[in-house]
């Protein structure tokens, strides 16, 4: 296969289809490749309890919106259906089963290297996100440990470790949902929490508290922080006595510093209060019945859960100078590269008002860039 498109773009979830609908709107030629058989495969895989950490109104893509009969955090089958739903609205058809494996420039524009074929494009759309591929677990005697260890990618469902005594590392989002999950189905939970963190209600009297970040958005991070702080208090309390370190800063300036998102808390701290979740320290090795921790303690364990996040796979994908990669830290009205030679990231800035909502705004500047870049050629 030899193809040649205006606009290429690499991902077919919520970064890909967002873009394309924004072109298509701008009658841009485009085309869609995926690695995976189907749109949005990411929350196709994703464990069975999964819903969205923010709220619909704030989830939405470009000129479709959630179905007023979804609830107001949507469930990963939900999400799926929503994808498919904008993928028919808007007349995507990707070349599924066709994965980017080297995407590098070329005197007119660019070139993709895929199993199938070459494609050339004047632009690329690298929508590929955040969670390329999962993080490898790597701790250390993990091959001395007898029980069975699984990354988070691979968790599914509770059932699986029903009455077993299950240790999740991480304390992320995903590790927070799926300590509840064990515990609902019946494991026995404990969390090995390594680093401070923030956390953060998921709704305050009722409101996503991302609506509240709205307000915020205007001020500097750590004044906003500051604003907020007596509120997240009031209604978390103290997390100290509970065994998680509270971060020398507020979740807006985390995210400005760290690229990463703070906990949105649906549940997991109430656990841990009523003592249904134990928290430990960082693992610092393991051995044939369970982990030995930094603080000197030890338990036995049947099972492990990593959930210690993912990588981009872009960086092993695109062909350029590291530099293009950290611009990715900021918005895209941010960014020093953007466009630059036709090259638009979609979905990589971690935002304090909400990753998807994001997605939204970084799909509309890129197809406008598009359309101002066509024109110019004209």
């Amino acid at each position: 296969m030899k193809l040649q498109t205006p606009v290429l773009i690499i991902g077919a979830s919520f970064s890909g289809l967002a873009t394309a609908a924004c072109l298509r709107r701008q009658k841009v030629a485009f085309e869609v490749i995926e690695k995976e058989g189907e749109v949005g495969a990411p929350w196709r895989h994703h464990y069975d309890r999964l819903h969205l950490h923010t709220n619909k109104r704030l989830s939405g893509l470009p000129f479709l919106k959630w179905k007023r009969s979804a609830p107001r955090y949507p469930s990963r089958l939900e999400v799926v259906e929503y994808l498919e739903e904008y993928r028919r609205a808007f007349d995507i058809d990707p070349r599924f089963h066709t994965e980017a494996l080297v995407v590098r420039r070329a005197e007119a524009g660019w070139i993709t290297e895929t199993a199938a074929g070459r494609i050339e494009s004047r632009y690329v759309v690298m929508a590929t996100g955040m969670f390329g591929r999962p993080r490898g677990v790597g701790m250390v005697g993990e091959e001395c440990f007898g029980g069975r260890i699984v990354h988070s990618y691979d968790y599914k469902t509770g059932v699986d470790f029903a009455a077993q005594r299950v240790l999740v590392v991480g304390f992320g989002n995903s590790a927070g949902e799926i300590a509840i999950d064990l515990v609902e189905q019946g494991a026995e939970v404990s969390m090995a929490v390594r680093s401070a963190v923030n956390v953060i209600p998921r709704d305050i009297l009722g409101v996503p508290v991302l609506e509240l970040s709205l307000l915020l958005r205007y001020l500097p991070p750590r004044m906003a922080d500051r604003v907020s702080a007596p509120l997240v208090r009031a209604v978390m309390g103290d997390l100290g006595g509970l065994g998680l370190r509270p971060k020398p800063y507020g979740p807006i300036e985390q995210i400005v510093r760290e690229g990463k998102a703070p906990v949105l808390d649906i549940g997991v701290v109430r656990l841990i209060r009523e003592g249904r979740v134990r928290i430990f320290p960082g693992v610092e090795k393991l051995n044939e019945t369970g982990a030995a921790f930094v603080d000197g303690r030890r338990a036995d364990f049947d099972a492990i859960v990593a959930a210690i996040g993912y990588e981009w796979s872009c960086r092993d994908i695109v062909a350029v100078d590291g530099r293009r990669f950290e611009d990715l830290r900021v918005s895209v009205d941010r960014q020093q590269f953007f466009g630059e030679d036709g090259l638009y990231f979609c979905g990589f800035w971690v935002s304090p008002t909400g990753q998807i909502r994001e997605i939204s705004r970084d799909a509309k500047r890129i197809a406008r860039d598009i359309v101002v870049r066509e024109a110019g050629r004209t």
